[in-house]
């Protein structure tokens, strides 16, 4: 219902409330009719359901079967292993599913606990859940608001509704009903909100909505609407792994149907070929990317990045549209004093001449005609009254100081009617009344100007110079407040006195920019990152941040919200490309369009500190909320959290992104051409007939020794300084894709080639020693392959001793991998046959092949593409 087109007695009668407000009969009514005033949660799912929700993955399913059958078959060492990896990551991801519902609990927490209310004819406290539709509600300076509704008294009313709207600036409340349609919450100056609060004067309101018909409430299911999106890794990775699962399943298959076809006993043909899936697969690879992204997160917190879901560092890599809030993220969320014109002139902030008496003298007026006030640890007060204090700083005027001296006799408070207020002084032995308001009505009742030369009449072309300067300022996107003063003799102001003025001057401010802002946005783009702004605020206010941060330019168009709402989704999917600015949006617009762009194939990420940007940043696939302005309700929606409020912190998280990107696919390669490798070499040794050339237990040393660590480490690889200057990758890309896969594929037939090499030669001497040969080299081999999977380029001295980790896996790797050769109690239970030193030697010779024929590619590659 738009409450806000009906008259104080409509809303009334609608209701059936009067100036004695509701009777105890009608409170009840109006609870069984509307409902309570909470905000009632959703059912979660249990920890235990989200636990076994967890094992719901077919790779998994794989893994269980494998344990089960290796368990009835008499080997509990696998069973035990299988069983330790899968409940690791079951694990983490119900710890990581846990963290992320937290956000209808920070909404509740903004509702005043106690609200006051007319019941009966008399005043009453309430607790703010047992306000009700129809209640006469009373708000003065400083109430948090409980509930929606229509306002029928103000008493210079003001509401800050920045954590709704975005929009920083205190807005006016009065009475008067409005005849327009589709009015977002910031246009409805008749209407207050709950969750905002109330920063100047007093009133009365009728309740018009409570619990989930509030804005409040509206967004707050929004939110349980949002679907999270899967990151384009967690995507990749599903896919990956169910074509994997069955790759896999038929290899063992065409295994166990050559054992048993040559009359192998099915006990080891079995065993043989669960040992094979479970090497093949690569049960450590969740585990593995968690603890790649943990490190990243770790690295990324350094930066002021907190990352609450794990995945969001890896989809922050691929993003490709930031939507991003103007007030507390692109710009400092407070007011600023930007230009001041006086004496006929235009000035910078701090360009006035202390030393002038005109120009002192506005700088008092200015601190004079102002309630608000600044220390150390607070700034109390209306945001634009904090930006003149600010102001009288600059120069070193201290607003305590100057009004001790000049102490306030009389005052007539700001009204949304008059838009004016006034104070009256002694200053220099005269009285004198200082008021400020909207540059229109000050001007209207000017009659004198005060140019510093002289105190003159205006004349109709000063007053066109002075209109000429307020429409420059404000298509500059600047508020103006105009300051006028006048003699008095007497000690009470009236409001009569606020006519035949001597105009002094303009004084115009913005909630500016962040000085890192324009940077970071120019540096998204040479990324190929677009930047869209999504404001509440006024189109010609976010119009102007966004030319002078770079958002803005001839290519690009910005638009308000209400066009959104009669545009179909279809429609609204063509738009989105031209629009980079929109103002007077709405929760459910921000929604729409982050929606749009991702219907679109684009990867979005949302940025925003407020209460109306949680849906939109649960919606996007990356949502990213302030920490020091930021509401709890966006912190709790959002996947990251900038601790410093910095815009520029969103591009260095991005580059960590696509670094760690880069580095969980250089740790696939290593997993997968490893694993394949291995699979090669059993596949080929059972299609001509040789016997196996490993036993069960090598192939589960082979995946737990020679996999986890060096992918760990690769995982890790210091972040590669020229990944912003890629494109953002398609989201719909494949892990796996062709080039890829052949690059696994070729590299793992290297390794497989050099192993079966080293079966040959075992053979010359007995079976046994030819599987000890074969372990040996696909061990070491693939230790060794590990510096290959750390980069794309060719290795250089810098590369190669650049990762510690690296350098620690590998030395692990080889002491545990001698160990098994050469420790009596390990040779026995690994089934290993004594070397001798030359044998040892073709080991290590056959080991770095892959490594040398891998490198040498490469830098024929590089020098064709010199």
């Amino acid at each position: 219902m738009e409450f806000y087109r009906k008259s104080k007695d409509e809303i009334m009668h609608e209701f059936q409330s009067g100036i004695e407000g509701l009777t105890g009969i009608q409170v009840e009514n109006m609870r069984i009719k509307f409902g309570s005033n909470e905000l009632q949660e959703r059912q979660k799912k249990s920890p235990f359901i989200v636990f076994l929700l967890q094992f719901n993955d077919f790779l998994i399913w794989i893994l269980l079967v494998a344990a089960v059958l290796s368990g009835v078959l008499g080997k509990l060492e696998s069973t035990l292993v299988i069983a330790i990896v899968v409940l690791i990551n079951a694990i983490l991801g119900t710890v990581q599913h846990l963290k992320a519902e937290e956000s209808l609990s920070a909404l509740k927490a903004l509702s005043a606990p106690r609200s006051k209310v007319i019941r009966n004819g008399e005043i009453v406290t309430v607790d703010s859940k047992d306000v009700v539709v129809g209640d006469l509600m009373l708000v003065e300076t400083g109430d948090f608001i409980s509930a929606d509704g229509r306002i029928i008294d103000s008493f210079s009313l003001r509401a800050d509704e920045s954590s709704l709207t975005g929009e920083s600036v205190s807005v006016e409340k009065d009475t008067l009903p409005i005849n327009e349609i589709n009015l977002s919450p910031g246009d409805q100056h008749n209407m207050i909100f709950s969750g905002t609060h109330i920063t100047y004067g007093r009133g009365r309101a009728i309740v018009t909505g409570v619990g989930r018909s509030t804005e409040i409430g509206k967004i707050a299911t929004l939110i349980e609407q949002a679907k999270e999106k899967a990151t384009p890794l967690q995507k990749s990775l599903d896919e990956f792994g169910k074509k994997l699962a069955m790759i896999i399943i038929a290899i063992s298959v065409l295994i166990f149907a050559l054992n048993l076809y040559r009359n192998n006993p099915l006990v080891d043909a079995m065993m043989f070929s669960i040992s094979l899936a479970v090497a093949a697969i690569p049960e450590a690879l969740s585990s593995i990317i968690t603890i790649v992204l943990a490190v990243g997160t770790r690295r990324m917190a350094q930066e002021n990045a907190i990352v609450r879901k794990l995945h969001a560092v890896e989809g922050l890599g691929s993003v490709s549209v930031i939507c991003s809030d103007k007030t507390g993220t692109l710009t400092q969320n407070k007011m600023s004093v930007k230009r001041i014109y006086t004496r006929r002139q235009l000035f910078k902030e701090n360009e006035l001449d202390i030393h002038r008496e005109h120009d002192f003298r506005l700088l008092v007026m200015a601190l004079l005609c102002n309630d608000s006030i600044t220390n150390e640890n607070n700034e109390i007060g209306d945001p634009t009254e904090i930006a003149l204090v600010k102001l009288g700083e600059i120069y070193g005027i201290d607003e305590l100081e100057v009004r001790q001296q000049n102490k306030r006799i009389s005052e007539l408070p700001f009204d949304s009617n008059r838009k004016l207020m006034s104070t009256l002084h002694d200053i220099e032995d005269k009285r004198v009344m200082i008021t400020k308001g909207a540059m229109d009505v000050i001007l209207s009742r000017s009659t004198m100007i005060d140019d510093a030369n002289e105190i003159r009449p205006i004349s109709p072309e000063v007053q066109e110079e002075v209109e000429r300067m307020n429409h420059l300022l404000s298509n500059d996107g600047l508020r103006v407040l105009a300051f006028g003063y006048k003699e008095l003799n007497r000690d009470k102001l009236d409001i009569d006195d606020e006519y035949g003025l001597t105009f002094m001057g303009l004084i115009a401010m913005m909630d500016p920019p962040r000085p890192e802002s324009k940077k970071a946005v120019s540096d998204c783009r040479s990324a190929g990152i677009r930047t869209v702004m999504i404001t509440g605020d006024h189109i010609i206010t976010a119009s102007a941040i966004a030319k002078e941060i770079g958002i803005l330019d001839e290519a690009s168009q910005a638009i308000e919200g209400y066009r959104l709402e009669s545009m179909s989704d279809e429609a609204l999917r063509e738009l989105v490309p031209t629009v980079s600015v929109y103002a007077r949006v709405s929760p459910e617009h921000k929604i729409r369009i982050v929606r749009a762009w991702q219907e679109l194939g684009y990867s979005v990420a949302m940025t925003g500190d407020g209460v109306n940007d949680a849906p939109a940043l649960k919606q996007a696939d990356i949502g990213v909320a302030m920490g020091i302005t930021g509401t709890e309700v966006s912190k709790d929606a959002a996947s990251m959290v900038l601790t410093d409020d910095n815009f520029a912190t969103i591009a260095k998280a991005i580059s960590n992104g696509r670094s760690i990107y880069d580095n969980i696919k250089n740790a696939v390669k290593f997993l997968l051409s490893g694993n394949t490798a291995g699979i090669l070499a059993v596949l080929y040794a059972s299609l001509v007939n040789l016997p196996a050339p490993f036993a069960p237990v090598h192939l589960l040393f082979i995946n737990l020794v020679t996999d986890s660590l060096p992918a760990i480490a690769i995982g890790i690889e210091a972040p590669n300084a020229g990944v912003m200057n890629d494109k953002p990758r398609d989201i719909k890309e494949p892990l796996l894709t062709k080039p890829f896969a052949i690059e696994i594929f070729t590299q793992g037939s290297l390794i497989a080639s050099v192993t079966m090499v080293a079966f040959y030669i075992g053979m010359q001497t007995s079976v046994a020693t030819a599987t000890t040969m074969s372990f040996a080299v696909l061990c070491l081999s693939r230790l060794v392959h590990g510096f290959n999977c750390r980069t794309k380029e060719p290795l250089t001295f810098n590369i190669l001793f650049s990762n510690k980790y690296s350098w620690g896996a590998f030395i692990i790797g080889v002491s545990l991998l001698l160990s098994v050769l050469t420790w009596n109690p390990l040779k026995k239970l690994f089934e290993i046959a004594d070397l001798t030193n030359e044998q040892y030697l073709i080991v290590l010779g056959l080991s770095i092949i892959p490594l040398i024929c891998i490198q040498a590619a490469r830098r024929i590659r590089k020098r064709r593409h010199l």
